[in-house]
């Protein structure tokens, strides 16, 4: 956006209570173009997909069906937005999808999530790392140590323990994706627990692939810049959600389907050269880093 340009209300203002159901959002996301064929680019694969069920997490998961693969989603609650995204992927693209609900910030769970997907699959090829949650504070001192816990459990702590728990069970020429975010890159001023644990995906990221890449498992991350899903309507106020993604160059929050074929990208043999490495779709924001 232009210097001294006013920001536009994209939406009508609208408030969820956490974690936020996609099903209830005005408009909806778009997640897919059903129009648009798939190529078998994931053909034959098992990809894991935590914080599947709705927002980037869901359109990550059709189009990976789209392109040939299995899908198991590992969601909090979610449950009708869940079911729906599975039905989709079981009706429109006639792939299987194992749903597995749970708390993602803890240990255990993460270990039975992937116990689970190997018990339907017997393998994972690709690993999406993508749940997270964030809460608005105007200042550092509001942040309560309950609210950063739970930030740093959901965002960061799970991509450690489900990777962790995976593994062991990947084989040459699987891959890892984690969802970073543009504001690892920026920072935010009311997000600044939310932003640190992007930063730190940044960094475990680049120091996993170099763990792995000798066992030709490539480990790359995407970055994206505003996106209208259920965390942003679950997070900030009215006024916010009905501005969000009006001050990108842009001037709109991108739609989830814009998003998840940076994903496709990084899981498919296109990227077979590239490990350790952030795409950034943002609607324009200039990145360093």
């Amino acid at each position: 956006m232009q210097k001294g340009a006013t920001k536009k209300q994209l939406r009508a203002p609208q408030k969820q209570t956490r974690p936020g159901r996609e099903s209830r959002m005005h408009p909806q996301p778009v997640f897919d173009y059903p129009r648009r064929k798939g190529n078998n680019k994931l053909k034959n694969r098992v990809a894991l997909i935590t914080g599947g069920d709705s927002g980037i997490g869901r359109a990550v998961a059709v189009l990976f069906a789209k392109e040939g693969a299995d899908v198991a989603i590992a969601y909090l609650d979610e449950h009708k937005d869940a079911r729906d995204t599975a039905a989709i992927i079981e009706t429109t693209y006639k792939k299987k999808c194992v749903l597995i609900p749970g708390n993602l910030g803890k240990e255990k769970h993460c270990n039975t999530v992937i116990k689970k997907v190997l018990r339907a699959y017997g393998r994972i090829d690709i690993l999406v790392n993508n749940a997270a949650l964030h809460y608005e504070n105007k200042k550092l001192e509001e942040l309560t140590t309950r609210e950063l816990l739970k930030t740093f459990e959901s965002n960061i702590f799970s991509f450690f323990w489900v990777t962790k728990a995976a593994i062991p069970h990947m084989k040459r020429n699987s891959c890892i994706i984690n969802t970073a975010s543009v504001t690892a890159y920026r920072g935010s001023a009311g997000l600044i627990d939310y932003a640190a644990t992007k930063g730190a995906i940044v960094s475990f990221t680049r120091s996993l692939s170099a763990n792995l890449v000798k066992k030709g498992i490539r480990v790359n991350g995407v970055a994206p810049g505003p996106v209208w899903t259920p965390l942003i309507v679950s997070s900030f106020s009215k006024k916010r959600v009905a501005l969000h993604g009006s001050d990108v160059p842009m001037g709109r929050a991108g739609e989830p389907v814009e998003i998840a074929p940076s994903y496709l990208f990084l899981a498919s043999d296109d990227a077979s050269y590239i490990t350790g490495q952030f795409l950034h779709p943002n609607g324009g924001e200039i990145i360093n880093g």
